[in-house]
């Protein structure tokens, strides 16, 4: 236990130590922590859905009709009708031939790589991709060939010298802590070309991107039986879950050998009934997806003249470490530059819900965050190893649940800042 408090100890040192803050009440652009309120900045809530009433209403019918509990793993009895709409519902939503539901993200990946390639085989994962994706290819213990950060000129090469007999390519839609867009067209192009499976997160872009909010896949118009696809249902879609969607015999084929769905209880069905009542809102309910878009232009648009004080003051009088610039760094074109410090802070370019600000230290990270916590703006700080050293930042999120009078908010703190 001694090891263990050292090793706690070093990282309070390093700035990495994470502690859990309670929020009281539902999910929503305002919170409660510990008897305050917060405007909220954190969520992956993108269309403001996980408190909503006919979401609410779907889940108690769920409960009265299913009762709470599945009971079994799906493959046993714990399959019910609820789960069966389910996926019949997500299928046609992503425009799929089936879908197979999962109880989170993180297990659907764990069960889809795995399930699909071996030793022998070849997993090919873009460098910024989330931990899930890394610890699926790491358990299927195929061979692993990460690729720099959207460089798709080195993906196409070294799948062109592959000699595995299974190729598959791993990689997020939308990348959870940059925010961008993969280039999803060119690389289903590739994959076919080199006989590769395309497996694509898409986490973060269904129910916000494509018509009527089907998904990233949808959005660039992307059919393929080498397409997989996977969305979680925790996020826009304000429940929880995920899904793994595309042709039949890949479906059926994951219902034989995930070992993720095959040996875990089935996920409560009410939350199946909440999902199908969430799909119907994503589908109709437009304005959701506009208001977001208006949301990510003022806030862009508003922080184009920020000048940070508080983080150039700090290292300027050496209260906080350098840490040197990475190539992640060097990916933003929009830079806003802190008054009277030599380290900017750096916006990506992001078009979506997710706008990174890049600060770079992990102390200067956390203070800035503190700081506007204080102001009773509740914004994370991200460092290491979520994202990659010298990289730490602020994740902006925003919903559908903020107005405009909120982002107005964080723009002004951030410039008294």
């Amino acid at each position: 236990m001694s090891d263990l408090a050292a090793r706690l100890a070093e990282l309070d040192q390093e700035g990495l130590r994470r502690r859990r803050r309670i929020v009281q009440g539902a999910q929503g652009a305002h919170l409660t922590v510990d008897g305050r309120r917060y405007l909220s900045f954190c969520s992956n809530d993108y269309l403001g859905l996980a408190g909503h009433p006919a979401l609410i209403e779907a889940a108690q019918e769920g409960a009265r009709r299913y009762g709470v509990g599945a009971g079994a793993s799906h493959l046993i009895s714990g399959h019910m009708t609820a789960h069966e709409e389910l996926e019949h519902a997500l299928a046609q939503f992503v425009m799929q031939p089936r879908a197979l539901y999962f109880a989170t993200g993180y297990m659907a990946n764990l069960g889809v790589i795995p399930a699909l390639v071996g030793r022998g085989d070849a997993v090919f994962s873009d460098q910024l991709n989330h931990a899930c994706l890394i610890d699926a290819t790491r358990l299927s213990r195929a061979d692993v060939h990460v690729y720099p950060h959207l460089d798709l000129d080195v993906l196409d090469r070294n799948l062109a010298s592959c000699r595995s007999p299974r190729k598959l390519v791993a990689t997020d839609a939308v990348f959870s802590m940059d925010g961008d867009i993969a280039p999803l067209p060119r690389l289903l192009e590739i994959c076919e070309r080199r006989d590769a499976w395309l497996l694509i997160d898409d986490a973060h872009g269904l129910g916000v991107l494509g018509p009527q909010g089907r998904g990233t896949a949808a959005h660039f118009g992307l059919r393929s039986p080498k397409l997989i696809y996977m969305g979680t249902l925790g996020k826009a879609a304000g429940v929880a879950g995920a899904f793994v969607a595309g042709h039949a015999d890949l479906i059926e084929w994951l219902v034989q050998r995930a070992r993720t769905y095959i040996f875990t209880t089935g996920s409560p069905p009410m939350l199946a009934t909440a999902l199908v009542a969430s799909l119907r809102l994503i589908e109709t309910e437009h304005w959701r997806r506009e208001r977001l878009t208006e949301l990510v232009r003022r806030l862009r648009d508003g922080l184009g003249r920020l000048r940070h004080r508080a983080v150039a003051a700090s290292l300027a009088h050496g209260t906080t470490r350098r840490t040197p610039a990475t190539d992640a760094d060097i990916l933003a074109p929009q830079t806003i530059v802190a008054d009277g410090g030599d380290q900017p802070l750096r916006l990506l370019d992001s078009d979506t819900a997710i706008q990174p600000l890049i600060v770079g230290d992990n102390a200067a990270a956390v203070e800035l965050s503190e700081r506007l916590l204080a102001a009773g703006i509740w914004v994370p700080a991200i460092r290491p190893p979520t994202v990659p050293h010298g990289t730490a930042r602020l994740r902006i999120s925003l919903s559908a649940a903020h107005s405009v009078e909120d982002v107005d908010r964080l723009v002004q703190e951030l410039h008294a800042q």
